[in-house]
């Protein structure tokens, strides 16, 4: 076939497929129409999940099934948009791994809002000035996010999706990497590649800053300064990459906590977040725990906090296996409550994609 037959070919395409969406399109505002009349919410993981899994599944061409992931992605982002004007809030300024994760998990055709701090983002939301909020919780590398966790204790949100991403660190300036004097950096990126920096410009000053965007703000400023941030900085301040995953660690992720007013209905691979708190005596916590062995849960992660009310009092954040409507986390639920002061569910939602 000649290149123009290619071509033809793909306009005919082409045609079919702005047709097919648009015929999608019509379905989804029809749906849309029936949650708004019900109560739903416009966002719903479960489906979210199901529609990916689902197309992938029946990808057997040369497409990459995360490329044919990335296309559905934006399809469905517009169809949100279009179903309802959605606000999106997100911890730090435009630009950073959270802002990235935000738009690799709701799509570019939604709004997003720059909020100061992670207390910010509960409040938008909370008072529903945003639809969705979306907060660092967990570095594999540096650990927890406190305050994210700490912001739980009172507040009514709920967690309704995670984003679990892997961090690319890039080393940027507007130079060559050999007239780098002075480097800006956000703590939790110098920790995490902290033996590339010794081994490779170990002579280089390093300044700290509030965040990989206001880094990367102010090296594009300085001729011989460069910033560690992620690509979405590079192209939002017109720097170049002057080296690519610099960090220590290849596995390297973030996790990210999606914050709503309503949970979704069980995928079959599902999480649950939980609080509590216990009295301070010998042996409170492992009976406490105790239930998830005995109902065969696996807990994939326990947190303790200091409960700020009362000295050497804490709260034990825990996650795992499971949908708060399943019947084994409803008797495991059911046992907590005997054992702990209180019991809070802060949220059950698709693992991750």
């Amino acid at each position: 076939m000649s290149l123009d037959k290619h071509r033809q070919a793909i306009d005919s395409i082409d045609a079919k497929l702005v047709a097919l969406l648009n015929e999608r399109i019509d379905h989804v505002q029809a749906i849309g129409q029936i949650k708004h009349r019900d109560g739903g919410s416009i966002y719903a993981p479960h489906r979210e999940k199901a529609v990916l899994d689902r197309v992938c599944a029946l990808n057997e061409g040369s497409l990459p099934s995360e490329s044919l992931r990335a296309v559905y992605r934006e399809i469905m982002s517009a169809a949100i948009a279009l179903e309802k004007p959605t606000t999106i809030a997100f911890f730090g300024p435009e630009a950073t791994y959270t802002h990235q994760a935000a738009i690799r998990k709701f799509g570019a055709s939604l709004g997003y809002q720059a909020l100061k701090t992670i207390g910010d983002v509960f409040d938008e939301v909370s008072k529903e000035r945003a639809d969705y909020g979306v907060v660092p919780v967990e570095n594999s590398t540096e650990g927890v996010v406190t305050h994210t966790l700490d912001m739980f204790v009172d507040s009514p949100l709920k967690i309704v999706a995670q984003i679990v991403m892997r961090i690319q660190h890039c080393l940027l300036g507007t130079g060559e990497r050999s007239e780098i004097k002075k480097l800006y950096t956000h703590p939790q990126p110098l920790g995490q590649c902290r033996i590339w920096l010794q081994t490779q410009i170990p002579h280089v000053e390093v300044i700290e800053t509030s965040s990989t965007t206001r880094a990367a703000e102010l090296a594009a400023k300085e001729p011989n300064a460069a910033a560690i941030a992620g690509a979405l900085a590079a192209e939002h301040y017109g720097l170049n990459i002057l080296e690519s995953d610099i960090q220590d660690n290849a596995a390297n992720a973030t996790r990210f906590l999606v914050l709503g007013k309503q949970c979704s209905p069980a995928t079959g691979e599902d999480r649950t977040s939980i609080m509590v708190s216990i009295d301070h005596s010998v042996g409170a916590l492992h009976r406490a725990i105790a239930p998830f062995q005995a109902l065969e849960l696996n807990m994939s992660k326990i947190e303790s906090r200091p409960s700020k009310r009362k000295a050497w009092e804490y709260f034990f954040f825990i996650d795992f296996d499971g949908h708060m409507d399943d019947s084994k986390v409803k008797e495991a639920v059911a046992l907590l409550e005997r054992e702990c002061n209180s019991v809070k569910i802060l949220g059950s939602y698709p693992k991750s994609e």
